[in-house]
């Protein structure tokens, strides 16, 4: 199964907490990193943070469903520093599923696709860099198609997908 998981960070060294977390997740039983997005600035969302935010995109193939891969997000998420605090504030880290191939799924804890994908430049472009074709699940528009894929939005860099030989770094975490 192949998914797009959105990283922003807005505190610390933004670009390498990010560079991490992919290798992190490259390490993690199950998840394969496939692709990795440009670097993108942008102003905060929701009003609350204070920090201009990184953002960026993975593509991943998963063995498990989404469930799995936002359990997976969380352990990231908080291996690299991040503390629950208010919605839309600065954060060490911030990792979520923008799409999964084919599907729609919705519970209290998870929806996908992300439900302000379609309004978020931030969120688009990087998942059109790594999956330039993706559609939504169920009606079928393509995401490039959105105005939020022709927003203006500054590139930074490149978010590296993780070389093979890289990962010794970062052990994969141990089964629970």
């Amino acid at each position: 199964m192949i998914a797009v998981v959105g990283l922003g960070a807005s505190l610390g060294d933004r670009a390498a907490t990010l560079r991490t977390a992919v290798c992190l997740l490259a390490a993690w039983p199950g998840v394969e990193v496939l692709a990795a997005s440009r670097l993108y600035a942008s102003p905060p969302a929701g009003g609350v943070a204070g920090g201009a935010f990184l953002n960026a995109a993975a593509r991943v193939r998963v063995s498990e469903g989404p469930e799995a891969l936002h359990a997976a997000l969380r352990a990231v998420e908080t291996r690299l520093g991040r503390r629950v605090t208010r919605r839309w504030a600065d954060r060490v880290l911030d990792l979520d599923i923008l799409w999964f191939e084919g599907l729609e799924w919705a519970t209290p804890t998870l929806t996908v696709p992300h439900p302000r994908l379609a309004e978020r430049a931030f969120a688009v472009r990087p998942l059109l860099d790594v999956a330039s074709g993706a559609t939504h699940p169920t009606t079928g528009t393509p995401y490039a198609s959105l105005p939020a894929a022709r927003a203006p939005i500054a590139c930074v860099g490149v978010l590296a997908a993780p070389r093979r030989e890289a990962l010794v770094l970062a052990p994969k975490p141990a089964a629970s």
